[in-house]
């Protein structure tokens, strides 16, 4: 790494098992982690744009890691630059999106914020779908940037109209791309949320003892009746949707009709965990989730993804520590924590020291 974050220059090896990553805070733990999510996708966990990830001192910033996945040597490289675009490379090619990084290898990220992840709003359950989703399927990556486009477009539409008539008839043409691309997210998330479902339910089964059922549901728009449908046939009833809802939408000058309302519905016992979970329960849920994120990349892809611990552990008892690091076994892990706690030694690792950007 170079003019990454608070990395002026690092270049490190890392074990093929089990990296301890220990350290102050604000010292550069997460913005390692961070470099590694961003080269499996060409998204960070935490920026929203590539600017954010440049040193303040720096032009640009330059990542490279040399990966070894399906059983193939890889060079990846993302170059960022204050002033212009970025450059993505495999192996020296230039590749046009994040969604061809992740045809490299995945990652999981997980830090205490997920452990909330049943409690908070939708829009934190629809981004842990998308970002699983963008890493396995390349076309739900293109399509979710094209929806995301024509949302905005239509919302700018709605919220200028008044003002100036004539934007209308621009609303049929995104209109149209908002069903055709809906479509195909709505059904990538419901094959996705069947395969989480069952993963989830049985790491969670395994947590609590056999004394808790977890179930998942995906929840989308009223309209579409079988999100397992053919995408013609969603299509069909999302465009029904939209132009039941046009006046509406027009009179509170907000899109109102699409997947980018979709929730995850979790459950356990048969109760909404997000209302009636206690806080122990609603964790198990969210490390089911994450672990059962894992186990679906593993199916996927023949082989497990490098998975992220960011000072996960630090947040959880005893018990469910013991879980976790029981349930890691196979693929490639990264532990961040405050202090070197010995789990290097303990699961057979690596321990790096960080400290004010640099490793030792």
């Amino acid at each position: 790494m170079t003019g990454f974050r608070n990395y002026s220059a690092v270049d490190v090896p890392f074990d093929q098992r089990c990296n301890v990553i220990f350290g102050d805070n604000a010292q550069g733990k997460t913005n390692l982690l961070e470099a590694i999510v961003y080269l499996s996708c060409g998204k960070s966990p935490r920026a929203r744009s590539d600017r954010e990830l440049i040193g303040f001192d720096a032009q640009g910033a330059r990542l490279c890691a040399q990966v070894h996945a399906r059983e193939r040597e890889f060079e990846m490289e993302a170059a960022l630059y204050r002033g212009r675009r970025r450059s993505l490379t495999v192996n020296k090619v230039p590749v046009k999106s994040g969604a061809e990084l992740s045809q490299v290898y995945n990652t999981v990220f997980f830090c205490p914020d997920d452990l909330y992840l049943i409690r908070q709003g939708a829009a934190a359950r629809r981004k842990f779908l998308d970002t699983a989703l963008c890493q396995l399927r390349p076309r739900y990556a293109a399509a979710l940037a094209a929806y995301g486009r024509a949302y905005e477009q239509k919302t700018r539409i709605l919220r200028d109209a008044e003002e100036r008539p004539d934007l209308l008839a621009a609303l049929p043409e995104f209109n149209a791309q908002l069903v055709r691309f809906g479509a195909v997210l709505i059904h990538y998330r419901h094959q996705f949320t069947l395969r989480l479902a069952e993963h989830a339910a049985a790491v969670h089964r395994a947590c609590s003892g056999g004394r808790e059922e977890l179930e998942v549901r995906y929840a989308t728009v009223s309209s579409v009746t079988d999100p397992g449908a053919p995408v013609e046939e969603i299509a069909r009833q999302l465009q029904s949707h939209m132009d039941a809802h046009a006046q509406a939408e027009r009179a509170v000058r907000l899109c109102l009709s699409g997947p980018h309302k979709d929730d995850l519905l979790v459950s356990i016992d048969g109760r909404e965990a997000k209302q009636y979970a206690s806080q122990g329960q609603t964790r198990t849920a969210a490390l089911s989730l994450k672990l059962a994120e894992r186990e679906i990349y593993h199916s996927a892809a023949g082989e497990y993804p490098v998975l992220l611990l960011d000072d996960v552990l630090s947040e959880l008892d005893p018990r469910r520590q013991e879980f976790v690091l029981n349930r890691i076994a196979g693929g490639q892990v990264f532990i961040t924590c405050c202090e070197d706690d010995r789990l290097a030694e303990l699961l057979g690792g690596k321990v790096l020291h960080v400290h004010a950007g640099a490793l030792v």
